[in-house]
C-alpha cells in the first residue's frame, strides 16, 4: 500500500438524520492513472470534480470510475450530526481514521483544505490521535486545495456515494465501489 492517501468529507446535518463521512483514498502503487482517469471525469469542467455539482448519472459514473481504480477507500461515518456540530463530528472522523491509516502504513494524509482555521483544527486533531497510535510510528496531514490535485476527487465520490447511501438513496453508485470501500460507523460523540 502507498505511504499517503487522499481524504475528503461529505456531510448532511439533521438533529434527525445527520451524518459525517471521511473518505480517505489508498492506492497501491502508482497513482498516475487514478490523476488520469480523474481528469478525463471532469472533462471541460473547470476547477475540481465535485460530487455534489454532479448530476445523477454523472455520479453514478463516477462510481464506476472510482470502482475500477482499485486501491482501497477507508471511510469513517459519523453519526448524529445536529445543526452546528459537524466540526466535532469531524474530529470523530479523522480520529479514528488516523488509526486505521496507521494500520495500512500510511504516513501522510493529504486532505482538502477548509482555510487556515479550519485546516489548524485538523493539525491538532491528527497530532492529539498519534498519541494513541505505536510508539514510534508517524503520521502527518498536509493540506491541498481542491482543484490541484485529482487524488482529492476520488475521496470526494466515495465520501458523496458513501454519504447517499447511509442516507437512504441508492441510486448513486456505492453498490458500484462494493469491496474497494471499507466503512466504519462510528458514534459522533453529538
Amino acid at each position: 500500500m502507498s505511504h499517503d492517501a487522499w481524504a475528503d468529507e461529505s456531510f448532511a446535518e439533521s438533529d434527525r438524520e445527520g451524518v459525517y463521512v471521511v473518505s480517505a483514498a489508498v492506492f497501491d502503487g502508482e497513482v498516475d492513472d487514478a490523476r488520469t482517469a480523474m481528469l478525463a471525469l471532469r472533462g471541460p469542467r473547470i476547477g475540481k470534480l465535485h460530487w455534489s455539482q454532479m448530476e445523477s448519472g454523472e455520479r453514478r459514473k463516477a462510481a464506476d470510475v472510482v470502482a475500477g481504480l482499485g486501491g482501497l477507500h477507508i471511510v469513517t461515518i459519523a453519526a448524529p450530526v445536529p445543526h452546528r456540530r459537524q466540526e466535532r463530528a469531524r474530529v470523530a472522523c479523522l480520529t479514528r481514521l488516523v488509526h486505521e491509516l496507521s494500520n495500512l502504513q500510511v504516513t501522510c494524509l493529504r486532505a482538502e483544505s477548509r482555510g487556515p482555521q479550519l485546516d489548524k483544527r485538523d493539525v491538532r486533531t491528527v497530532q492529539g490521535a498519534r498519541y494513541n497510535l505505536p510508539k514510534g510510528v508517524g503520521f502527518r496531514i498536509e493540506h491541498l486545495r481542491g482543484e490541484t490535485e485529482p487524488l482529492l476527487w476520488v475521496a470526494d465520490i466515495v465520501a458523496g456515494a458513501c454519504r447517499a447511501h447511509r442516507l437512504g438513496v441508492e441510486r448513486y453508485g456505492r453498490e458500484a465501489l462494493g469491496e474497494v470501500v471499507y466503512d466504519i460507523e462510528i458514534d459522533s460523540g453529538c
